[in-house]
């Protein structure tokens, strides 16, 4: 019999550690640590709000590695379709753009301006042309449409011709890539 005592006298043990236990969980879940069970969904809601914002921040860069092999191929066809590669091509450009939308080219100036940048050589125009109003906006809209890259640093108004028509004073600026002959 005193095996029979000495169990239940563990198992009163066991079972009033269990008691104390369960009033401590009881005690910790209805205290101010814990919060109420609103202010547990509160806080579970602001972590799902979190998660969300932090989810639309990353989602532009999914793909990252396609979109940067995209615009490398991008870039690289840029460079083969819209940048000269001879200095001759930039006034053959002009040339046919004036001659297509019945424009005078005047005196054009060519300058290299700065040094080579990322494999380009940018190349600064001044260019008078003179024509019509109607084909001077045309002709400026084909510069802005040529398959040779331009940008028209500026417009001015060089005078009027006596034929009635206008003078322009164009700024334009290119790129020649590296390795063009001159």
């Amino acid at each position: 019999m005193p095996d029979l005592q000495k169990t239940r006298r563990n198992l009163k043990i066991t079972i009033a550690a269990l008691v104390v236990l369960d009033v401590a969980a009881v005690a910790v879940l209805f205290s101010p640590w814990v919060g109420s069970e609103a202010a547990r969904r509160e806080q579970q809601q602001q972590l799902w709000n979190q998660l969300q914002a932090k989810t639309r921040q990353v989602e532009p860069l999914r793909g990252m590695d396609v979109k940067i092999e995209l615009a490398r191929k991008q870039i690289a066809d840029f460079y083969n379709d819209r940048l000269p590669a001879q200095d001759y091509m930039i006034s053959e450009a002009l040339g046919k753009i004036a001659a297509d939308n019945s424009v005078q080219m005047g005196a054009v100036r060519y300058s290299m301006k700065g040094d080579e940048e990322l494999g380009l050589h940018p190349v600064q125009i001044q260019a008078q042309f003179s024509g019509g109003y109607l084909q001077m906006v045309k002709f400026i809209n084909a510069v802005e449409r040529s398959r040779v890259f331009f940008i028209i640093d500026s417009i001015d108004l060089a005078g009027a011709p006596q034929n009635g028509g206008v003078q322009l004073q164009l700024s334009l600026e290119t790129y020649l890539k590296t390795g063009a002959e001159s």
